[in-house]
């Protein structure tokens, strides 16, 4: 396959591709003319990685991943641990998110919106007593 084929058949853009090539996460082999020849294993890295991307694992823990997948010995606990790691980094951030909403709904609920020049938002945000 060319990496057109690869490229609608993964769903990931041949510019994402070329990046996961240049970063060493797939080594697709080359024609004797240059041009990138994926096979079905390459095919089926990509789709793995294109759903490790999607939720949001970052490039070294997709490279941990995949040594992992591609080692027969590996234990699935430590595939687990690095999910678990990961799952934290996500529920530390929809913490965040959600105070970050509480606060700014209070921020909202408290301004007047009216042809008024005193505006709770700006206060908070300028860090006025």
């Amino acid at each position: 396959m060319n990496i057109g084929d690869v490229s609608s058949r993964s769903g990931l853009p041949a510019k994402t591709i070329r990046y996961y090539e240049d970063i060493g996460l797939i080594r697709p082999h080359r024609s004797a003319n240059g041009y990138r020849c994926f096979e079905e294993k390459d095919l089926h890295k990509l789709a793995f990685l294109g759903r490790a991307r999607a939720l949001g694992f970052t490039i070294e823990d997709c490279r941990t991943l995949l040594a992992l997948y591609e080692d027969d010995s590996r234990a699935s606990a430590d595939v687990k641990q690095l999910a678990l790691e990961h799952l934290s980094k996500i529920e530390a951030k929809i913490a965040d998110l959600q105070a970050m909403r509480d606060t700014l709904r209070e921020l909202v609920t408290s301004c007047a919106g009216d042809n008024r020049p005193d505006c709770p938002i700006l206060k908070d945000l300028s860090g006025a007593e």
